[in-house]
């Protein structure tokens, strides 16, 4: 939908950065510290997590190990490890000596007894405990949720995208370094079932009564990505045919859910086979897919997607576009499960640019909607959810504090991708550069500058200043065009210096494309009056000026 709107109006949009000053908290060393890779951090590559804990529902505490391995990059004699109160590190050892640590707030500072030399191999053993921070509005607040089911068992999971996984267990928290795989032994009363990342590797019975859950994670895992579910699971899957071969689709619900989940689920081949054609072959073959229910609406968890939404499409029922296609499909499996290939497969460096996770897959709704319903559905999917674009600040965020931007991220950022899209205008070329940039960032993690220049160079456009209007800028560009003797007048205002997006729209019917010179007004000659309509796949404005 375009919106004619007068000057004033867009003036009004235009000045958002008061509601913006609401989420601008002041930044603290501890904000560094998280956010930063910082001289205890840059030493040492992450190489592999043995994550050994023991669940206690009973009083909502958590005890146990983390083993950290790590290739010495230099040579250095301290090391950073994160971990956030209430939690606490009892004590870290390496070859069996204790090592000394002291924490500044959530940063725990290890003094390495052995000398550290670089090319080395090592690792060492971080006990912690406690009762880590409970979330009160899973998975917006970050934390463990403990809840009951409906027949009054302790059901319980994680998620911590925003506050990072040392809310709950000790690791290097910070983005940019990935272990290249990932060991779990979670111990749980004995009613209950563990569901985390990778493949499951067995159950171990304890003298106690309790069982420990053990599972593997053949690939890169962000730490935000890894997981813990616990509850009265009952188990059910299949095997999905894909590019790469055998998929296992593992899926873990409460059983009095499982006539409902087996139903409901069969969305997730048709989830597969959609992103499959669009971005390219699933990430994690290895690990396989899993859909686990959570007691919370769900999250990304690399090969463990946590699920809540009711067994309901659209967003707990609700059609986020308006426009009816929102109640074809349900927008968790849809959504969370995207992210499995932008998040987990091509994740960012640094969560100021955490629209490269949630701009493609809010995206990728409007391409499922398209690949099952028509090109049509898709785009009018994706116009519709530009009713919940905010423009109250910029997309991006705030580098090395942890701090992320608008959650304009989403429809925004899905609506800049769309207009890309209409620059492009070769549906298979689009197509090739979404695969090509799976492929080319397969596992790794990038930064905005890599996303960029990867679009650029293969759209042949000018992106820079379409990346800085959206990503960047929270106002709304204006086609501001008068008609004279001589034709049609036209240039770009309220809009970042140098802003020069190509455009289509229809002169009296018409389709023309309308380029822009970087500065001042651009001509079309020999055009009488007409009506001037933007194609509606643009989010811009329109502006009549008759004279100045």
């Amino acid at each position: 939908m375009i919106r004619k709107i007068v000057f004033t109006l867009l003036m009004v949009l235009s000045a958002t950065s008061v509601n913006a000053q609401r989420f601008q908290q002041p930044l603290t060393r501890q904000d560094t510290l998280r956010g930063s890779i910082t001289p205890e951090r840059e030493w040492w590559d992450l190489t592999f997590y043995h994550l050994n804990i023991k669940t206690s529902p009973a009083d909502s505490s958590i005890n146990g190990y983390v083993l950290i391995s790590y290739d010495v990059i230099s040579p250095h004699d301290l090391m950073q490890i994160d971990l956030q109160p209430p939690l606490e590190i009892n004590r870290i050892t390496q070859e069996g000596k204790e090592l000394e640590f002291k924490h500044d707030g959530n940063a725990w500072f290890v003094h390495m007894d052995k000398e550290q030399m670089a090319g080395e191999s090592n690792e060492l053993i971080v006990y912690y405990g406690g009762k880590p921070k409970a979330s009160r509005r899973p998975p917006w607040d970050d934390g463990l949720t403990w809840v009951y089911d409906d027949n009054g068992n302790s059901f319980y999971a994680t998620s911590c995208q925003g506050g990072g996984a040392s809310i709950w267990w000790p690791c290097k928290d910070h983005m940019y370094d990935e272990p290249d795989s990932m060991r779990f032994s979670i111990t749980t009363p004995g009613d209950l079932m563990d569901v985390s990342n990778g493949r499951y590797k067995g159950v171990t019975k304890n003298p106690d009564g309790t069982k420990t859950w053990h599972w593997y994670v053949y690939n890169p895992i962000n730490n935000y990505g890894v997981n813990i579910n616990v509850g009265d699971y009952v188990h059910f899957g299949e095997v999905y045919e894909g590019e790469l071969g055998k998929l296992d689709c593992d899926y873990y619900v409460l059983n009095y859910n499982l006539e409902k989940a087996k139903e409901h689920f069969k969305q997730v081949p048709m989830m597969l086979e959609a992103f499959e054609y669009w971005f390219g072959p699933y990430p994690f073959y290895e690990d396989g897919y899993k859909l686990v229910e959570a007691p919370y609406l769900g999250m990304e968890h690399q090969s463990s997607v946590t699920y809540g939404n009711g067994y309901m499409n659209g967003y707990r029922g609700r059609d986020v576009s308006g426009t009816g296609w929102g109640e074809k499909f349900d927008f968790i499996i849809v959504h969370e499960s995207g992210h499995e290939w932008f998040a987990n497969n091509i994740t960012y460096r640094d969560i100021a640019d955490m629209w490269i996770h949630e701009s493609f897959i809010a995206y990728s709704e409007g391409l499922f909607v398209e690949y099952w319903y028509g090109k049509e559905a898709g785009f009018e999917y994706l116009r519709g959810v530009r009713s919940n674009i905010g423009n109250d600040r910029p997309i991006i965020g705030t580098y090395n504090v942890n701090r992320s931007g608008s959650g304009d991220m989403y429809q925004k950022g899905a609506t800049m991708l769309h207009m890309i899209r209409q620059l492009v205008n070769d549906d298979d070329k689009w197509r090739d550069i979404l695969r090509g940039l799976n492929k080319t960032f397969w596992h790794q993690t990038v930064t905005t500058e890599q996303i960029e220049g990867y679009m650029e160079e293969h759209t042949d456009f000018d992106l820079k200043p379409i990346f800085n209007q959206f990503l960047r800028d929270t106002r709304i560009p204006v086609l501001e065009y008068r008609f004279n003797e001589n034709g049609l007048m036209y240039r770009w205002g309220n809009a970042v210096r140098g802003f020069n997006m190509p455009v289509k729209v229809y002169l009296d019917g018409k389709e023309t494309w309308l380029d822009f010179t970087d500065r001042g007004w651009s001509f079309l000659e020999s055009l009488e009056p007409c009506e001037l309509v933007v194609d509606k796949d643009f989010y811009v404005a329109v502006l009549n000026i008759m004279g100045e």
